[in-house]
């Protein structure tokens, strides 16, 4: 049986906590919250981020969680609220699902993504090109 992008994302949205770019908004100064910008570091570059985010690519946010892996990031062990976000939140949708899957708490994403954040003309951070 064939599944589309479409019927994955809104599985996974049935499956995990979305919050509005507010409520993220009033996390972000939450020493006990990491908000974890999962876009292309070309989009990073580009477009920005939400100030104080941390990056984690997309395709390295499974390694990087596990606390078994050698690519694993003391942020996502760190007993840290987790926000998510990627360009639209599809891509954070199936990412929040995947690190829910493997057992991680207190995890959620951004519904609308950075562009929702960015039409609500809340702060961004330029990244500069290393």
């Amino acid at each position: 049986m064939k599944i589309s992008v479409k019927e994955l994302v809104e599985r996974a949205m049935g499956e995990i906590e979305t919050i509005s770019v507010e409520d993220a908004q009033a996390l972000m100064d939450n020493d006990s919250t990491a908000i974890i910008d999962i876009r292309d570091i070309r989009e990073l570059y580009r477009e920005g981020k939400i100030p104080g985010a941390v990056h984690a690519p997309r395709g390295m946010l499974e390694f990087w969680a596990d606390p078994e892996s050698e690519y694993h990031r003391d942020i996502f062990s760190s007993g840290k609220k987790l926000v998510f976000y990627c360009a639209k939140s599809h891509r954070s949708a199936l990412a929040t699902q995947a690190l829910q899957n493997m057992g991680l708490e207190n995890i959620c994403h951004i519904g609308g993504g950075f562009e929702a954040w960015t039409q609500a003309h809340l702060p961004t951070e330029d990244v500069p090109k290393k």
